[in-house]
């Protein structure tokens, strides 16, 4: 494997036609991928900072891999060999690109890490370990928590605002987007559903992204820490899960944070079976060192 293996471009349409056929037949490990860079066609690409993006393709005989790099978020790769791996460190830095982390299959994380550290003297931190889970057969939580769940409207946009900066504060993250963009952005496809008490107090949201490749994936999931505890998110979710599922989504995924066990917990309650796990690395000490905010 040879890191010129590596097809690298700031281009968004090449890597499409290049990638996309690659992308769509692995639909839930290349999720994120496909999720980012639909919103980048759509909406921009400096949508997630100043820097263009750069994507990437491995290309050894037919495609088998791709990469996603949103400046200043970590680098995103599909699931590599070793050597795949290594070839594309070797390949960034060769180039000198900058890589603030790296966000990938588990197996793929570590190798990338440490390859990296040996070429550049960086040393890298495991930031977060997540789970990717696929719904199975959906349970509903019984008993239902009262209330009732409900698509967000026009009326909501403030709330979803709120509750999206509540949100990446109370689980350590950077805020990917403009909280503004982002409501709009969910808005215009029913994107968000709201739990809401008797007296239509909403009390939860949860999210969910454009289909694409018949893909949707759940996130975020929020209840303010005031209301938690009460079996709200649980039934938002199973709820936002259906009704994506009723709209012809094949796959309905999300990520978990490995260190909270009750919503790991919950979602494997609700129908949600795991796919594979992944890991965040941090490189270096930059706090323009990002999150991997499932965006």
């Amino acid at each position: 494997m040879r890191p010129e293996n590596w097809h690298l471009t700031e281009d968004l349409d090449d890597f499409l036609s290049r990638a996309g056929d690659f992308l769509r037949s692995r639909p839930a490990l290349n999720t994120v991928t496909l999720t980012v860079t639909d919103a980048l066609r759509r909406r921009g690409l400096r949508l997630y900072g100043a820097k263009a993006p750069l994507f990437g393709v491995l290309d050894d005989d037919g495609v088998r891999a791709a990469l996603l790099h949103t400046p200043p978020f970590p680098a995103h790769v599909s699931p590599l060999a070793p050597q795949e791996a290594e070839a594309l460190a070797v390949r960034l830095a060769e180039l000198g690109r900058p890589v603030s982390g790296i966000s990938a299959r588990q197996d793929t994380a570590e190798v990338f890490a440490a390859v990296w550290q040996r070429l550049t003297g960086t040393a890298g931190t495991i930031h977060q370990r997540q789970r990717l889970y696929r719904l199975g057969e959906l349970t509903v939580p019984e008993p239902a928590p009262r209330g009732r769940a409900r698509i967000a409207g026009a009326a909501d946009r403030e709330l979803l605002q709120r509750w999206y900066r509540e949100f990446h504060e109370a689980v350590g993250l950077d805020i990917g987007v403009d909280p503004a963009e982002w409501a709009d952005s969910r808005l215009a496809h029913g994107g968000a559903t709201l739990w809401e008490e008797a007296d239509g107090t909403p009390v939860a949201m949860v999210a969910a992204t454009p289909e694409i490749a018949g893909q949707v994936r759940i996130a975020p999931v929020y209840t303010p820490a005031a209301l938690r505890g009460r079996g709200y998110a649980g039934a938002a979710t199973a709820q936002a899960s259906r009704a994506v599922r009723e709209k012809g989504a094949s796959e309905v995924l999300l990520f978990t944070d490995l260190a909270n066990p009750t919503s790991n917990g919950l979602y494997r309650r609700i129908g949600y079976r795991p796919v594979a796990d992944f890991a965040v690395w941090r490189f270096g000490t930059d706090r323009s060192n990002r999150s991997e905010g499932k965006r």
